[in-house]
Parts: structure tokens; C-alpha cells; sequence
């Protein structure tokens, strides 16, 4: 069974493949189409994005879609960045000047006060010719913006959002603890435990 995972983004296509290596799937990239449309993330939620992508890619390239729409919100910034995460400084996918950013908000706020929380839906999608049937997993993780960089791993804001059980950012966990405590890997924990009885797996 082929699966195109409906991002671009090479760290959330890794943790994809992680979570789901032990099912009979093939996960292929957005990348291997060649081409494909542009899709204007214009919803109201996660939710309302992530579908908008997975039902749009699943329809162009007639496979199931895997998308995700995730992000971080600050309870100090009224929840921003929230659904402009990855285009908080102004470039999309600009993970340093989405951090340089935040860091610049949250000046002066002290660490009591800079509590935030990671969300990812995921949107798993059929295509019309296949019946065009479509379901969402949310996973939410609850942390701490941290004052400075710390790690070298994940992507994102990673480096800044510290996971308080472990007081580790998650650019500082191995890609099997950030899978298993994470937004997405929780997302992805409610998927993998839906999947057998979606009957899409033949």
C-alpha cells in the first residue's frame, strides 16, 4: 500500500516513516511526484489545513495522503505563532528567523511565564476514486519556551521548546524519545492504533 506523505518537510516525513516502518506501506514523498499543486493554507485551525492538503494531493496524485498541519502556541503570545508557525518570521520554513523571532517576543517574560504547547493533526485521505473518506488524529504536547537554543536535533522550534518531564528541549532527544513523547508522534501513536481497522491495508 502506497502512502504519499503530503509535506515537504524532511524531518516530519522521518518521523512519519518511524512511527509507521512496522506496517506494509509504502511512504514516498511529496517530491517523487514531480509536480504538484501549491496548496494555500488558508483554514481557520489545523484541522481545516491539514485536510485542505490531504484531500487536495490525495485527489492530484489518486493515492492515499498523509498531511499534517502543526505548530507551536504561546500562551504568553494569546497562542501565537499557532497556525503561521512555520511562516512566523516571514519566510516559510525559515526555522531560524521563526526562532529569532519568538526569542525577540518573549523577551523580558520570565521562564514561569513562557509556558507553550506543541499541536499536529494529521489528515489521512483517501482520493474521490477511492471513495474520498478522510480521518484526523490530534496529538498536543505541553512544554516551556526555553531563553536560548539547546540541541542539535529535530527541526523547527525544537531547539527552544523544552519538554519538562525530561527538561530537555527536543532538539536535545533522540528521534525514538521525541517520536514517542511528541505532538506528532502522540498523533501519530492514535493512527498507527486506527490504522488495522480503516480498511485501507490490503
Amino acid at each position: 500500500m502506497k502512502i504519499l506523505a503530503a509535506t515537504t518537510n524532511a524531518g516530519k516525513i522521518s518521523e512519519f516513516k518511524q512511527a509507521l516502518k512496522d506496517f506494509p506501506l509504502e511512504l514516498f514523498p511529496l517530491q517523487d511526484l514531480g509536480s504538484y499543486p501549491r496548496i494555500v493554507e488558508d483554514g481557520k485551525n489545523f484541522e481545516e489545513n491539514a485536510l485542505k492538503k490531504g484531500r487536495a494531493l490525495a485527489e492530484y496524485s489518486g493515492n492515499l495522503a498523509l498531511a499534517d498541519d502543526s505548530g507551536l502556541e504561546v500562551t504568553a503570545l494569546g497562542g501565537e505563532p499557532g497556525i503561521l508557525s512555520a511562516r512566523f518570521g516571514g519566510e516559510q520554513g525559515n526555522d531560524r528567523k521563526n526562532n529569532e523571532l519568538l526569542l525577540h517576543r518573549l523577551m523580558g517574560i520570565p521562564s514561569t511565564a513562557r509556558e507553550g504547547r506543541f499541536v499536529c493533526v494529521l489528515a489521512l485521505c483517501e482520493p474521490p476514486a477511492r471513495g474520498g473518506r478522510h480521518w484526523l488524529f490530534r496529538g498536543v504536547c505541553d512544554g516551556r519556551i526555553a531563553s536560548a537554543p539547546r540541541g542539535e536535533n529535530g527541526f523547527g522550534y525544537d531547539p527552544l521548546f523544552i519538554f519538562l518531564p525530561l527538561n530537555k528541549t527536543f532538539a536535545e532527544l533522540d528521534p525514538e524519545t521525541k517520536c514517542r513523547v511528541s505532538h506528532r508522534g502522540k498523533a501519530l501513536a492514535q493512527l498507527k492504533r486506527e490504522l488495522p481497522f480503516l480498511g485501507i491495508i490490503t
